[in-house]
């Protein structure tokens, strides 16, 4: 009989006040005020740790929230992501209390160069001794261009064609510029390095010209595991070369299994395995010693939740607040002169009450629960057996409390079921977790491991070209 599955069980989090379920934090008990505190990031990781967590996963934004309402006031009175400080910052913090959490976060490839980032997250390989991963996003933000000196967004899909090269130099810093047995740290002669054992990489490519070599000796890793959320066709292209675990969703199980299929399609185009994706989804569970404790705690969320907070983290250029309930969405958008164009995901001829009403409660999709301990364990095993989910991105309410509520009720019922390692399992790297022991390194399929050894540094891989990426001047 085969064994059950098991999940990938991170905690979704970003170092600030509202990140995701806004209006919540003022909550009694609510500590996502002390997101600055370093003490916030180390109990944390201890809940997490001792609570069976495989990791915790930190988005960020390197911009603004100044759509919605022509400006960042809403977001700003919300704490929407902002004040939102550095999230590679903490993961040294939390590691040094924890032997097994694993660690996600989330980089920009647009903006910044390579060369640091290489350096920066190959230290925290090192300092996690290979329990990091890194979230790829190209940022979407009007306001972080304009943070960096531009006029206006990078267009969506030449994002991810900038995106494809920055990787390819990462690659080739992590993966070829040192020897595994670089390192030879001979006291007698002298010799920390052995340098016919380091290399240049001599990129020259269409954005980025890198000589090398990498100045940080091999990680645990070397590449750290690759995350990535998407679900465009350029995202699509690009998990399928790059990502080993993807954060996708769906409204239903078969938009999840169609997106899902559509990834592991693309890693087959790209010369992988269709297993080579693991699949992540946000999940929301709300769980209670009963079934009333549980409907009470979900009560409150709902009845705290902040509309302005949902519609200001949309982006929408519309504010519908101030238009009559009982009109028409395309008749707001005439009288606010806006393009439907500007927001496809409105359904136009319903009132604006209705698209109101579905944007706020838009979170609770197929992955959400609320109830017992045991119906909780039940959906979660729908997910992983019904619909194929790897893992979840466990959405936050209250800091702690979700935490705490899902290690102490949620996570005994699913070891007993077999769906969770057992308390104190060996610790190991964040790949091995995803895939298995003695899997620390990219596998040979992957486009990484082509510079192994030097290899292939003077005869760069084809760049990856989306349609219709266009062009960007001011770039």
């Amino acid at each position: 009989m085969a064994e059950p599955k098991q999940l990938f069980l991170n905690l979704f989090e970003m170092a600030c006040v509202s990140h995701i379920t806004h209006g919540l934090w003022p909550l009694p008990g609510n500590n996502r005020h002390r997101f600055a505190e370093l003490d916030y990031w180390t109990e944390l990781a201890g809940i997490l740790e001792n609570g069976g967590f495989d990791g915790v996963f930190l988005a960020d934004v390197i911009g603004a929230y100044d759509v919605f309402r022509g400006g960042p006031e809403t977001a700003l009175r919300e704490g929407l992501q902002s004040p939102n400080i550095d999230p590679l910052l903490v993961i040294p913090a939390m590691a040094a209390v924890t032997k097994r959490l694993g660690f996600g976060v989330t980089f920009s490839t647009t903006y910044e160069p390579p060369f640091a980032f290489a350096r920066r997250m190959s230290t925290l390989d090192h300092l996690t001794k290979g329990r990091v991963g890194w979230n790829v996003v190209t940022s979407y933000l009007p306001n972080a261009a304009h943070n960096f000196g531009l006029d206006g967004e990078v267009p969506h899909d030449l994002r991810y064609e900038y995106a494809d090269e920055y990787l390819d130099v990462l690659y080739k810093l992590w993966e070829g510029s040192w020897d595994d047995d670089a390192v030879i740290a001979d006291r007698e002669r002298g010799i920390y390095t052995d340098p016919a054992k380091v290399r240049y990489i001599d990129h020259v490519g269409e954005r980025h010209r890198v000589s090398g070599p990498h100045i940080v000796h091999p990680s645990p890793q070397r590449t750290p595991v690759i995350f990535q959320a998407t679900g465009s066709p350029a995202g699509i292209e690009f998990a399928g070369r790059h990502a080993e675990a993807v954060f996708t969703g769906g409204r239903t199980s078969e938009e999840f299994r169609r997106n899902a299929d559509t990834m592991r399609e693309a890693a087959v185009r790209h010369g992988r395995r269709s297993d080579d994706i693991k699949f992540i989804a946000m999940a929301g569970v709300v769980v209670g010693r009963t079934e009333e404790e549980a409907a009470d705690k979900w009560r409150l969320y709902q009845q705290h939740s902040s509309l302005d907070g949902i519609l200001a983290h949309s982006s929408l250029p519309v504010d519908l607040t101030a238009f009559p309930r009982d009109i028409t969405v395309a008749e707001a958008l005439r009288r606010a002169e806006v393009a439907p164009e500007r927001v496809p995901f409105l359904p136009l001829e319903r009132t604006v009450g209705q698209a109101l009403d579905f944007i706020s409660g838009s979170r609770d999709d197929r992955f959400f629960v609320a109830g017992t301990p045991t119906v909780v364990a039940d959906e979660i095993e729908r997910w992983l057996d019904e619909d194929g989910l790897d893992g979840i991105n466990l959405r936050q309410y209250h800091s702690f409390d979700t935490a705490r509520d899902f290690a102490e009720l949620v996570v005994p019922e699913l070891r007993k079921r077999g769906r969770l390692p057992e308390e104190g399992s060996q610790p190991g790297t964040l790949r091995e977790r995803l895939f298995g022991a003695g899997n620390s390194r990219v596998p040979d399929r992957h486009i990484a491991s082509r510079y192994r050894g030097g290899a292939n540094l003077a005869n760069p891989v084809e760049p990856l070209r989306l349609a219709g990426a266009g062009n960007v001047a001011s770039f």
